[in-house]
Formats: structure tokens, C-alpha cells, sequence
């Protein structure tokens, strides 16, 4: 099986491609990113500008596709960069692999993703699940998580505080307002991919707490 990883240098994609790498069932792994990553004999990391992707490139082949790749509106620095990136990035890449044959796409979306939200964020989660829908992929599956859980590059204080806040509470929370850990996120993702189950499914953040 061939699967091609997005946003494989982040705190969920990075997770995601060990459990790939380490997953017999997967014989290849593309990562296409914008700075290296560490040579592994399934891995190929084409590098690319995602503003000018290359339509021809023969790595858009592939079975799967995982989708961990986005921003925040802090580091995005406007609302049509912070699109550019969480929607139109994810929808020209499963449009190319779509076209070249790929039949499961497993996309790292958000808690309260819905196309008529009142809320930026959660709009432009809900619109990218609604475009992907139409897209005809066999098997389609948002994974749509509260508060990652993780050590991230980045800093975000907001979720630090809110991850110190949840993570004091723990069990007494319900299910879906608990931290989700990113192991459990990629995991999800990667089970996703791999299966196939055809149709559209979501992965709440009550299953993946």
C-alpha cells in the first residue's frame, strides 16, 4: 500500500508518519514537505511550494492520503491566509490524487467543523469537509478533535493553559470535552487511511479521548 502524508512536520503529522513507517501494512510513505525530515528506506519527502504545486509530479499517486496539515490565525496572520492554508492547500492535493487514483482520504479536521458555523474557524473546517465530500473519494473520514494534546515547535499559550485546565480536571470531564492526545489523533488517521472503509465517517473527540 501506498500512502502520501500532509503536514508530516507537525505535532500530529509527525505522529501520524512513525505509525506509518512502522506499519507493516504500508510498504511507501510520500511526505511532501518544506524541510527535510530524517531519511527512512519507505519514505520519499519530495520538497514543494504548495502555492505551486507541480500537477505532473508522479508522488500524487497513491493509494491514501492523511491530512494533518494546518495553521492557527496567529501564525497565519489573517483570516485568507489562515484559508489558504487549512482549506485550499488540503483541497488542491486530494483533487491531484484523487485524479490519480487514490480511493481513501483521512483528513485531521476539528471539534465543531460545520459549513454554516458563525465562527471563522470552525467554517472553514465545516467547508473543507463539505468540498471534500464531492470530490468522490470511496472512502472519506474526519477525524475532528477538541484540545491536541502534545508537544508542539510552536507556541500556543491559549492551549497551554487550557491543556494545564483539562488535564487538572481529567476524569471528571465527559468524554468529548477531555484533552485528546496527538498518538490517538495519528492513530486514528492512519487506521483511516489503511482500512478503507468505504463511505463517509467521523471520528468524534468522545472516540478519540
Amino acid at each position: 500500500m501506498r500512502l502520501l502524508i500532509l503536514g508530516a512536520t507537525g505535532l500530529v503529522g509527525r505522529q501520524a508518519l512513525d505509525l506509518a513507517l512502522a506499519d507493516p501494512r504500508i510498504d511507501a510513505v510520500t511526505a511532501p514537505v518544506r524541510r527535510p525530515l530524517p531519511d527512512h528506506p519507505k519514505l520519499t519527502t519530495p520538497h514543494v511550494d504548495y502555492d505551486r504545486l507541480p500537477v505532473d509530479a508522479p508522488f500524487w499517486t497513491t493509494d491514501a492520503v492523511v491530512c494533518a496539515l494546518g495553521t492557527t490565525m496567529r501564525t497565519a496572520g489573517s483570516r485568507e491566509a489562515f484559508r489558504r492554508v487549512d482549506h485550499g492547500y488540503p483541497m488542491a492535493v486530494a483533487r491531484l490524487t484523487r485524479a490519480a487514483g487514490a480511493k481513501a482520504f483521512a483528513l485531521n479536521s476539528a471539534l465543531g467543523a460545520d459549513a454554516a458555523s458563525r465562527l471563522f474557524y470552525s467554517r472553514v473546517k465545516g467547508e473543507l469537509e463539505q468540498d471534500l465530500s464531492r470530490l468522490g473519494f470511496p472512502s472519506l473520514t474526519f477525524v475532528r478533535p477538541g484540545l491536541i494534546g502534545g508537544p508542539r515547535e510552536e507556541s500556543r499559550p491559549l492551549e497551554r493553559i487550557a491543556s494545564i485546565v483539562l488535564g487538572a480536571l481529567g476524569p471528571a470531564l465527559p468524554r468529548g470535552w477531555r484533552i485528546n492526545p496527538a498518538s490517538n489523533i495519528a492513530a486514528a488517521l492512519i487506521e483511516a487511511a489503511v482500512a478503507g472503509v468505504p463511505g463517509v465517517r467521523v471520528v468524534s473527540a468522545e472516540d478519540l479521548a
